[in-house]
C-alpha cells in the first residue's frame, strides 16, 4: 500500500508544481491606438450645455523662421468622447497636441471612426491677427483645431494643429496653438 501511495502523492505534487509553472505564449500586441469606441451622441451631451467657460486662443505657430497664420480659417472646438479621442489618436497620432501637414491628416481620415458628431462641434473663424474666442462653454474636455498656412506668401506646407483643452470651474482658457 505504501508503494501506491507514493506515485499518487508524486503525481499530485507535480500537478500543483505544475500550476505554478509560467506560461509562455505570443507576446502582447504592441501599443496602438484606444480600443474602438462607438459612437454615441450621448457621451456628447455634457457639451450642449450652457456654461461660462471661455476659450482665448492664438496661432503662434512657426517652422525655423517662418511665421504661420490662421487668419480666416475655421477653428474647431470638438468636445472629447471616447470615440472623439480615438478619432484624433488616428489622425493626429495624439489624444494631446499636433501639428502636422494637413495631407497626412486627411489620409487618415477613412482609418479614423466615422460618426455624425458635427452637430456637437463649435465652430468660429480666426481673425485676421491670428486670435479667436469661444464663450459659453461647459466644463470639460475639448480639442481645439485649426489649420495655419505659411503668412505673407512664404512657401511651406499646410499644417493642421490640434490641442486638447480642458474648461474648469468656468475660468477662461487661454491657448497658444
Amino acid at each position: 500500500m505504501k508503494t501506491a501511495r507514493l506515485p499518487l502523492a508524486a503525481a499530485a505534487t507535480a500537478a500543483l508544481l505544475s500550476a505554478c509553472a509560467p506560461v509562455y505564449g505570443p507576446p502582447p500586441p504592441p501599443p496602438g491606438p484606444p480600443p474602438a469606441a462607438d459612437f454615441r451622441a450621448q457621451d456628447f451631451a455634457w457639451s450642449t450645455r450652457p456654461g461660462t467657460g471661455r476659450v482665448d486662443g492664438r496661432l503662434a505657430y512657426r517652422q525655423g523662421q517662418t511665421r504661420y497664420t490662421c487668419a480666416g480659417a475655421a477653428v474647431l472646438l470638438t468636445p472629447e468622447t471616447p470615440w472623439s479621442r480615438r478619432r484624433m489618436t488616428i489622425l493626429y497620432n495624439s489624444p494631446e497636441r499636433a501639428a502636422l501637414p494637413t495631407a497626412e491628416v486627411r489620409a487618415r481620415t477613412p482609418s479614423a471612426p466615422s460618426g455624425d458628431y458635427s452637430a456637437f462641434v463649435r465652430r468660429t473663424t480666426c481673425g485676421s491677427d491670428d486670435r479667436f474666442t469661444f464663450t459659453g462653454l461647459p466644463n470639460g474636455p475639448w480639442f481645439v483645431i485649426t489649420v495655419a498656412r505659411p503668412a505673407g506668401g512664404a512657401a511651406g506646407t499646410e499644417i493642421a494643429i490640434m490641442r486638447r483643452i480642458e474648461i474648469r470651474g468656468g475660468r477662461p482658457v487661454v491657448v497658444d496653438l
